[in-house]
């Protein structure tokens, strides 16, 4: 039979269809009881105590005196193959309970949440519950838009608004605490017009990775917040880390976002909606979730490497963004990382693959220069240590 052009289409839709009963199917599958043979990862601490070491903790401890002056309070991490390296608190976590940042003090990850929302969506898909090629509405039945596919949400292809821009336009009360259903049925009433034509350009969005939130409570049929608990973070051992939960009292451990000033960063309407924001966690979890990934504990090496797959042909210049990771690359490098900004909290994290070295900085008072500590960090240490990756850029939230 001659493949005509008639044809091609007939043949598209016939795979939409295909996607659309594949994805309904395995929506009904019940879950699998979470891994109980996963090992948890567990921390290993380098010795420093060598000429060399003690060098360069004093550098270390040099460069965190002069941010410390510039204004930044949090906690630092810095590992490298599998150890931590160095670790530092500095400041108060909660001045108006006296609470100083330690160990277990545990930060709003703001965008750096993005990362766990993309892992939970290819962790479903993996193991055969989501299509990630779908259309997000055959997952979502409120979904007012056509052509938009899971893939697009995860690598910012989709031309959605994003609903922390809109500012009360739809949603009128902002003493309202809204949650990821309430965006999705205020885009269904709304069908706000979308920036551009799906899968034509990447336009960094907040909605997409709500909606990917919503698509995991739709799948595994909980919520958010307890399918990253059971099947995320339980069984790394992480256990200072959760997702926002208006509906239950929060943990004491939690950190305060402060502006530059010392005011408090209060909370708002958009503070119930998960997945683009909403983790907390600790410089210790995190490491332990950087760790995961180069022992293939959650994803498998297919998934993974599809995950740190630059996903966007027309984004130039060594920069790019994959399934839940922005990534810069170079002749030797390449750095996997994201980072973060809400309420004042300000995130970084690196990860260096080539070289399983990492940099962790969880700040709580509004400092934009934490995004500047990645590469002065990695520096110091590659004066120590035989580190072969070369860095130059600065990340993006």
């Amino acid at each position: 039979m001659k493949f005509s052009y008639k044809n091609s289409i007939l043949f598209s839709s016939f795979l939409l269809i295909f996607n659309s009963l594949v994805v309904y199917s395995q929506a009904k599958k019940p879950l699998p009881q979470p891994d109980k043979d996963i090992k948890k990862m567990e921390l290993s601490f380098r010795d420093t105590n060598s000429v060399q070491g003690r060098a360069l903790i004093a550098s270390l401890d040099s460069f965190y005196r002069i941010q410390v002056a510039s204004g930044f309070n949090g906690s630092v991490l810095v590992g490298y193959k599998g150890q931590v390296l160095y670790k530092r608190y500095f400041g108060a976590a909660n001045k108006s309970t006296g609470l100083m940042w330690d160990k277990n003090t545990a930060s709003q990850l703001a965008s750096t949440s993005k990362p766990f929302t993309a892992v939970a969506v290819l962790w479903l898909a993996q193991n055969g519950y989501l299509n990630i090629d779908a259309p997000v509405n055959t997952i979502l039945k409120e979904f007012p838009y056509d052509n938009i596919t899971v893939r697009m949400l995860l690598c910012h292809r989709a031309g959605l608004p994003d609903y922390t821009k809109m500012g009360l336009n739809y949603w009128r009360d902002n003493n309202l605490t809204m949650y990821n259903q309430d965006l999705l049925l205020m885009f269904a009433k709304h069908k706000p017009r979308l920036r551009f034509t799906p899968n034509t350009k990447f336009e960094y969005s907040n909605s997409n990775y709500a909606f990917l939130a919503r698509i995991v409570e739709e799948v595994a049929q909980m919520r958010f917040q307890d399918f990253m608990k059971i099947f995320i973070f339980e069984p790394l051992g992480m256990k200072n880390t959760f997702v926002y939960d208006l509906d239950n009292p929060m943990p004491v451990n939690r950190s305060q976002g402060y502006k530059a000033n010392w005011a408090i960063h209060e909370d708002m309407y958009a503070d119930g909606v998960t997945g683009d924001k909403g983790v907390f966690s600790t410089v210790e979890d995190m490491y332990k979730w950087d760790q995961s990934f180069y022992n293939h504990t959650l994803l498998n090496r297919k998934w993974e490497l599809m995950s740190y797959t630059p996903q966007n042909p027309d984004m130039k210049g060594g920069r790019n963004y994959g399934l839940g990771w922005r990534m810069i690359t170079g002749d030797n490098s390449k750095l996997i990382f994201h980072n973060g900004n809400w309420h004042s909290n300000n995130i970084l994290f690196y990860r260096f693959v080539n070289d399983n070295f990492t940099v962790i900085v969880l700040g709580n008072k509004f400092n934009t220069g934490i995004y500047r500590q990645g590469k002065p960090v990695h520096d110091i240490v590659k004066k120590y240590e035989n580190l072969s990756s070369s860095f130059d850029g600065e990340g993006e939230e």
